[in-house]
């Protein structure tokens, strides 16, 4: 008889679902604007794309975006797009220094987040998000 067999995902993979799946619930409640779902999707993929474009040009010897930028775009929500993206291009995985940052800007990230779930916080950004529609 066969044992069961669990279905095991990556963390890689497993952080940014639940996070995502953490949004979804937040609006659902009306603790966050719907408008985060999109925004967290739209720069987690532009991140993801950046770290594709920043391993291409690696390989080839090529112009490479500034560790300062790929930084920036994480602590902006762009972290799982980064962290998918780190893990199946194999990029910036062994650099200390950078590992390091980078998961001060997911923890700073998801700090705001926190904030924007208080009172303070969702009156801010409610506010900060209709100044720009």
């Amino acid at each position: 008889m066969a044992a069961k067999q669990r279905l095991r995902l990556p963390a890689h993979i497993l952080f940014p679902a639940l996070f995502f799946t953490g949004l979804v619930i937040s609006v659902l409640l009306n603790r966050l604007p719907a408008i985060v779902i999109p925004y967290y999707g739209v720069i987690s993929l532009l991140t993801f794309a950046i770290y594709y474009l920043d391993k291409s040009a690696a390989r080839r010897g090529g112009r490479r975006t500034p560790e300062s930028t790929l930084h920036l775009l994480s602590l902006a929500g762009g972290w799982p797009g980064a962290l998918i993206a780190r893990h199946q291009f194999r990029h910036k995985t062994r650099k200390q220094p950078f590992r390091l940052v980078f998961w001060l800007t997911v923890m700073g990230n998801i700090a705001l987040l926190a904030w924007a779930l208080t009172s303070n916080g969702l009156y801010y950004l409610q506010n900060l998000i209709y100044s720009y529609l």
